[in-house]
């Protein structure tokens, strides 16, 4: 990037900022003549002295004489005021696309960072760097050439204006600016200092508050919040310090200002009122010159303001471009080429003299040097941090060696386009990360190069715009995913590999779950309805073709589950809607009217204080966090010390002394009851009759509103509220029966299969939102995703950098012996901890420290 703001400037907006220059000459002329007309006016129309016979032929009258210059100051007014209203949308419009320009060159050096280097800068850092920082440098791109140009200009033709009415007030009018000029800078100077230590301040303090987001579990588990809060309070009271110092000193400057333009006029009172009283100045030439100097007064402030505005910005630039200017950053001609050709890698992977050392000049590689061919297996094995992540990085390019090189094809791989490289080798890492969208979204990630559209999308202004700053061309609504790159032909056949992607690295069954677990949307194929409610009728015959009833008690109208909730059975459904819970519905003044009429509400406020003193005698002793509490427990760690106190007080006052709040507690715990599952004796078979019966009082008179929330569990009809398996099942599994989940599970995958509907399952699954980072997803599930994402490329080479590491051995086997099969026409590197998962590479690389201490061969 440029290394000065100006540079920047007239680089990006040369053409700009030349037509902003003209506009604001081109009005000088008239802003002189705004200020000529009201001393014409005093003196002579309405002072009568001087008024012409005629103008051009027509007799002139003192009215209308006064008329015709009242109406060309009001012309000249709107005149001036629509150049400034367009002058200033135009630097808006200007100071918006170079923002946006700006903001998109620090996003695409930060895709050119050196992987090393963040670790060393924060993501909180880097965001407000180019969100917020940047802001005031769009508004001072569009006035860097522009507002000195035309303030000054203005302050130019006021002074001019002034000295042509008399020299000795031009000179008065001015007698203060050199002292301005000279004492403002200096004070700048420290005030510049102060706010460069600020920002700086500004993004520490950011960078410790996602340090405290990343870090949040070992805060709380480590009890370090004090200590957390304290390092927070200091770095808030640097800034409180230097903040303050800053408006002591800006207000300061300010002040003085203010003091030194007010002692101008009191020279024009003074001088200019001696002149008029001697007769050497007129009264109208004393009221201009007071007006223009009013008017000068903006010009100069604000020029001053400029003065400090700039100061800051050049700051402000200098500390964000020394931010995204990190040595050894890739060449952007690497990252934007796009030369791929298709033809495979062929003959050895060269390895020469390899040394790399990081920043702290630490050497990860030392020295290494071998040579395998491209179709082998290679295995490298080390201890961590012994070497053999960076030598996997260095193979795909993602860090640049100190010394030696790595050929590929005979071409250093350092000097080798991204997109190559991409195209023809792909990575999976441990940390491998996961962008916020669904499972098949990341799968598909590394398939989105480039858009291929059959024809280009019209030039539009969307594309006009971006191209006037410096943006990508390319339309985020073309299509992106690259079919050759994962070598099918077509969109049935890349979801068929990427269900195949997942067999290999044992994530089906996961996803497929997740499918099952899954609602259907509104924009779901009706047709898709329809087969699950075959699959449901077809599971229940199947139930008692196989003797299999026992295990599924299904919903029935006029009977209790006794696998289900009391809500669900008082409904007799689930919410319509995720953002209503069972909690708000059952607290309609319709439920609770008919809970009253049956006394049933009374009972289960009794029903939920029997099981909190239950859950108080059970787990009480048990320390927090304790699984018992997930598994068993309707009341939390946290709670219980709550509960116990309130279950005190009802032994002393009656539980006539508990309030509205305190009601609704005891009643959501005996909503959660399941007889089965809590076997608690308290939902006995007299309150589950009571229970049937009020189910039936509330849908015969459910309010339309109240019935618009709930989707009732109906045989005939499919619930978006519930999921694919529940409608399946259109009941609950028996609790306490020896391997239930497991045949039910296969009963209902059998019966998927039957209706063919497998394949609509897994896409329901593979829309699954993994979150930010994968958060939503076991970091197992995790590590297989990013996998299939890197295998799922058609590839000649495959690196992967101890990418299931979190597996157990059988399962790293199990997944490695699928991979390797995949990959039997093509190159695979695989980084090991365990020498043991090694045995049937080709090649067998050892690292310890740095070197290559061991290298064997396997002859399969």
């Amino acid at each position: 990037m440029e290394s000065s703001i100006y540079k920047y400037i007239l680089r990006h907006s040369r053409k700009e900022q030349v037509l902003i220059l003209l506009a604001t000459m081109l009005s000088m002329p008239l802003i002189y003549y705004s200020l000529e007309i009201p001393k014409l006016i005093i003196n002579q129309a309405i002072g009568g002295d001087g008024i012409p016979a005629s103008i051009q032929g027509v007799e002139v009258t003192q009215i209308n004489y006064l008329l015709l210059l009242c109406c060309a100051y009001l012309l000249l007014t709107v005149v001036n005021g629509g150049i400034k209203y367009h002058l200033n949308v135009y630097r808006g419009v200007l100071s918006e696309r170079m923002l946006r320009r700006m903001r998109y060159t620090l996003y695409s050096r930060v895709l050119r960072f050196p992987i090393p280097y963040f670790k060393r800068i924060s993501q909180s850092e880097v965001v407000p760097i180019i969100t917020a920082e940047t802001e005031p440098l769009g508004g001072f791109i569009s006035d860097a050439f522009a507002l000195p140009a035309f303030q000054g200009g203005l302050l130019v033709t006021y002074l001019a204006f002034i000295f042509n009415q008399d020299i000795f007030l031009g000179f008065a009018a001015t007698a203060i600016y050199p002292l301005q000029l000279y004492v403002i800078p200096k004070l700048q100077k420290k005030v510049n200092e102060l706010s460069r230590r600020r920002v700086l301040t500004v993004r520490s303090l950011a960078s410790r508050i996602g340090e405290a987001f990343a870090g949040n579990t070992e805060i709380r588990t480590l009890d370090t919040s004090k200590y957390e809060r304290a390092e927070i309070s200091s770095r808030l009271g640097s800034l409180f310090e230097i903040r303050k110092e800053i408006y002591q000193r800006k207000y300061f400057i300010k002040f003085l200002n203010n003091f030194l333009n007010q002692i101008t006029p009191f020279f024009f009172y003074l001088v200019g009122g001696y002149f008029v009283i001697k007769g050497q100045l007129s009264l109208g030439a004393l009221i201009a010159v007071l007006a223009a100097y009013k008017d000068l007064a903006g010009p100069w402030k604000e020029l001053l303001k400029y003065y400090q505005i700039k100061e800051d910005v050049r700051v402000k630039y200098a500390q964000i471009i020394s931010q995204f200017e990190p040595r050894s950053i890739i060449d952007e001609r690497l990252i934007d080429s796009e030369s791929v050709t298709n033809t495979p890698l062929q003959g050895a992977l060269q390895v020469n003299g390899l040394t790399y050392e990081d920043d702290n000049g630490i050497k990860h590689i030392d020295g290494v040097s071998f040579e395998v061919p491209v179709s082998q297996h290679m295995a490298i094995v080390g201890p961590s941090g012994g070497g053999k992540d960076e030598l996997a990085r260095l193979i795909v390019g993602l860090v640049v060696p100190t010394r030696g090189q790595i050929k590929l094809n005979g071409a250093n791989m350092a000097e080798l386009p991204v997109a190559l490289t991409s195209r023809h080798m792909s990575y999976a890492g441990q940390g491998a990360y996961l962008f916020n969208g669904s499972v098949l979204d990341n799968i598909y990630y590394g398939l989105k190069n480039q858009p291929h559209d059959a024809e280009q999308v019209d030039f539009d202004h969307d594309r006009r715009e971006a191209k006037r700053t410096g943006n990508s061309l390319f339309d985020i609504r073309s299509q992106w995913i690259n079919l050759e790159v994962a070598g099918v032909q077509s969109d049935t056949a890349l979801e068929a590999r990427a269900i195949d992607m997942l067999s290999v690295v044992e994530l089906e069954s996961d996803i497929y779950e997740l499918g099952l677990r899954s609602k259907l949307t509104r924009n779901t194929n009706a047709a898709l309805e329809e087969k699950l409610l075959y699959a449901r009728q077809l599971l229940s015959s199947e139930l008692v073709s196989f003797g299999l009833s026992h295990l599924v008690e299904l919903f029935d109208y006029n009977e209790y589950n006794t696998n289900a909730p009391v809500a669900d059975n008082l409904l007799f459904g689930v919410p319509r809607d995720s953002s209503t819970t069972i909690h708000e519905l059952i607290r309609h003044p319709y439920v609770l009217d008919t809970l009253s009429h049956n006394g049933l509400l009374d009972e289960l406020v009794q029903s939920g204080r029997k099981a909190a003193e239950t859950m108080i005698e059970l787990f009480s002793d048990l320390p927090p966090g304790h699984e018992f509490f997930n598994q068993f427990s309707f009341i939390s760690s946290d709670e219980l010390p709550q509960y116990k106190l309130l279950l005190g007080r009802i032994d002393v006052d009656g539980i006539g002394s508990i309030t509205a709040e305190e009601r609704d507690k005891f009643l959501s715990i005996a909503l959660l009851l399941v007889p089965t599952q809590h076997r608690l004796g308290i939902i006995d078979d007299a309150i589950q009759q009571r229970l049937v019966h009020a189910r039936h009082r509330l849908s015969d008179r459910m309010p339309s509103e109240l019935r618009g929330l709930i989707a009732l569990f109906n045989a005939n009809h499919y619930s978006r509220a519930s999921s694919v398996q529940d409608n399946i099942l259109f009941g609950k599994l028996a609790f306490g029966q020896a391997n239930a989940e497991e045949r039910i599970g296969e009963l209902i995958r059998s019966v998927i299969e039957e209706v063919g509907i497998y394949r609509d399952v897994m896409r329901l699954g593979l829309s699954y939102d993994v979150g930010i980072g994968g958060a939503s997803i076991p970091v197992a599930q995790r590590q297989k995703l990013a996998l299939a994402r890197a295998l799922i490329k058609d590839t000649d080479m495959v690196v992967i950098d101890d990418a299931i590491s979190v597996l157990e051995n059988d399962a790293q086997q199990r997944i490695m012996t699928n991979v390797r099969r995949l990959c039997s026409d093509r190159g695979l590197v695989w980084t090991l901890t365990q020498e043991s998962l090694a045995e049937n590479f080709n090649q067998v690389l050892t690292i310890e420290k740095g070197k290559l201490v061991e290298r064997s061969t396997n002859i399969e």
